[in-house]
């Protein structure tokens, strides 16, 4: 099983791999990758630390897929360019003779740059773990857009293609099956512009459970309603979970609510009226403050994203040393908690700086600093 942590230095950050056995750094995967240059593969660099052997991947200014999605859904366009993505990297291992099942897809293991929309893998040389495409393709079932009904049929049969047909689905069929995105949707999805360097566009096709006139040959029925069973209780499940949404904001409200007035009758004087206990105090809102004591945010039930990039952050901060996606609280039961999202300048605890992807619990009047922002919670 790999050992893998987040780490930091004064310029870069990394993931890194602790290997269970000393490497045999002659041999041609490690000498191809500590030589990089490799477009789509995260930079790596063999290190050794009190005897120990361990592989350097740089993430510096890229975000993991799993942090990327773990508060919103996947839509088409990302699909698209993810699979573009894959494309592109497979013509790279073959360009420089290394061996494609040393991928390892695992979504907190696959980074993308916001900037320039760009993918980049890791690669472990003469790996004998699991390639964790099942763990990804998990990953994206549970958190697609599931109005987009031509994707959740691509990926339905993604999914099920594997299944069966393991790492062979994975070599051609799964772009061909993958036309079936170029198609309009009941719900309009914007074109995916492939990133720079890739293959040529597909072609649009017919849809993929169209009957075809030429072989006479039909989709299963059993298949296709196994599909939009499928469909419909996923978007069953989304409608529940918006629902319990609701009905936590309606509770939260309650002690705001103005109680109803009531008058009483002739017969009703002189009788004691029982008088129920006061429900507990509300609890204490939180917030972030400017050090001019100037609200920045107010935190809620849910997440907060902090950065500069407007489409990825809650609250956005327009300073030249916070990244794109710089850092996020979150609640966990009563207490908040400061995580940084492998921002390039760091994030700050009462002076502690914090690794990559680190948490840690946030105390009234604690200082944060996110680069040269500084911010307080109280």
């Amino acid at each position: 099983m790999l050992q893998t942590e987040f780490v930091r230095n004064l310029q870069s950050n990394y993931e890194r791999i602790r290997l269970e056995k000393k490497p045999e750094e002659k041999r041609y995967q490690y000498c191809i990758l500590s030589r990089g240059g490799i477009r789509g593969l995260l930079p790596c660099s063999l290190r050794y630390i009190d005897g120990e052997a361990y592989l350097y991947y740089d993430i510096t200014s890229r975000q993991s897929v799993e942090q990327l999605f773990a508060q919103k859904t996947i839509g088409r366009v990302w699909v698209k360019d993810f699979l573009w993505s894959i494309r592109q990297i497979r013509q790279e291992l073959e360009r420089f003779l290394l061996e494609e099942r040393n991928i390892l897809w695992n979504p907190q293991q696959i980074f993308q740059d916001l900037e320039h929309n760009q993918f980049s893998f890791l690669y472990l040389p003469y790996s004998e773990e699991e390639s964790g495409f099942h763990s990804l393709l998990e990953f994206l079932v549970e958190r697609l857009d599931y109005e987009d009904e031509k994707l959740v049929e691509y990926v339905y049969k993604l999914y099920e293609q594997y299944e069966e047909k393991g790492e062979v689905y994975l070599q051609e069929q799964i772009f061909e099956d993958a036309k079936l995105l170029e198609q309009t949707s009941e719900k309009a999805a914007p074109e995916a512009t492939p990133p720079e360097g890739t293959a040529e566009e597909a072609e649009e096709t017919a849809a993929l459970w169209e009957p075809s006139e030429e072989a006479g040959e039909e989709p299963d029925e059993q298949e296709k309603r196994g599909f939009f069973s499928f469909l419909e209780s996923r978007k069953r499940k989304n409608r529940q979970q918006k629902d319990r949404y609701r009905q936590s904001l309606q509770l939260s409200m309650e002690d705001q609510m103005v109680a109803e007035e009531f008058s009483y009758g002739e017969e009703d004087y002189g009788r004691t009226v029982y008088i129920e206990e006061p429900k507990k105090q509300r609890e204490i809102v939180r917030r972030l403050y400017t050090p001019e004591g100037k609200i920045a945010a107010q935190l809620g039930e849910g997440t907060l994203t902090i950065g500069k990039k407007k489409e990825e952050a809650d609250l956005v901060l327009e300073d030249l040393s916070v990244s794109r996606i710089h850092a996020r609280i979150t609640k966990e039961g009563e207490d908040y908690y400061l995580e940084d999202m492998n921002s390039t300048n760091g994030t700050v605890k009462n002076g502690l700086r914090l690794q990559p992807y680190e948490k840690r619990k946030l105390e009234e009047e604690d200082e944060i600093c996110l680069g040269s922002v500084s911010l307080t919670f109280r």
